[in-house]
């Protein structure tokens, strides 16, 4: 089973013209303000399903500071999930800082989505005030049967790019400290933050309940990058995650190949873990 764990679909009014929601939304015009920032409905995610042999995808939106967007961008997200019942599961997502953030986390899940994300602090990092927003969010989904959050991490290091954060590995581990009884999965490897499982003291079993996809890794890891989660001892935790539209899943496939991982550990990247994840 191949299960991709990060994709995003939008409205089809956002997608067929994008430009009146770059007011007011500066993450959003800083990702998509580019014609090449591919944005799609449903029905392009299923075609590509198909034809990459991805038996499950996890759709989310985008963080939007303006709520009544969110809401509809939500509501997308369910009405896919209700329309493909056995193939789309969803998260909800929203700007975190929205006062109604945790009450938009219990609509969706109450509409049968199953957890949050992918949140981002696209122009701040996860600071105090993003931990202390996350806060109402996280007590929803520990209420809701410990379902997991997807946030927006990235390498601290090297070159720029559009939602490029500007976090630290200090900050993603504190991420991790505050909320020890959540499942978070960091996008984007981490950071590289898995490294630190390899830590004697303390670093493992505040990264016990952390899982990292492999989202846009083939723009910025060489493919050892599996072989490096097989020796920090967390292949058990990785999650192929696409960020779909953004790249395709034959990229990440070709990458594993080209890695040292065996027919068992590309199973578990692929879908086992998340199966086993969100259940």
């Amino acid at each position: 089973m191949i299960i991709d764990t990060h994709t995003h679909i939008f409205p089809e009014r956002i997608k067929q013209d994008r430009s009146p929601y770059f007011n007011n939304e500066p993450e959003f015009k800083l990702l998509y303000d580019s014609p090449k920032a591919k944005i799609i409905t449903i029905d392009t995610l299923i075609a590509s399903m198909d034809t990459h042999q991805v038996d499950i995808s996890v759709i989310c939106g985008f963080p939007w500071r303006d709520s009544d967007t969110a809401r509809r961008n939500n509501d997308a997200i369910i009405a896919s999930v209700q329309q493909y019942p056995d193939r789309i599961k969803g998260l909800a997502c929203f700007d975190a800082a929205w006062e109604g953030a945790a009450h938009e986390t219990q609509r969706c899940i109450d509409a049968g989505l199953c957890g949050a994300g992918e949140l981002a602090f696209y122009l701040s990092g996860i600071d105090t005030a993003a931990l202390a927003c996350l806060e109402p969010v996280m007590t929803v989904l520990r209420a809701n049967g410990d379902l997991p959050c997807m946030i927006h991490t990235n390498e601290p290091v090297g070159h720029i790019y559009p939602g490029k954060t500007p976090i630290t590995l200090e900050q993603i581990y504190t991420l991790a400290q505050t909320f020890p009884d959540n499942k978070i999965i960091l996008a984007h490897w981490g950071g590289g933050i898995f490294f630190y499982n390899r830590m004697k003291k303390q670093a493992k079993d505040i990264l016990k309940n952390i899982w990292y996809d492999t989202a846009a890794s083939p723009f910025l890891y060489d493919a050892q990058v599996y072989d490096l989660a097989v020796d920090a001892g967390v292949i058990d935790k990785v999650l192929l995650g696409t960020d779909f539209p953004l790249l395709s899943p034959a990229r990440y496939y070709t990458d594993m190949e080209n890695s040292a991982l065996t027919t068992v550990q590309k199973d578990l990247v692929l879908g086992r873990n998340a199966a086993l994840l969100y259940g």
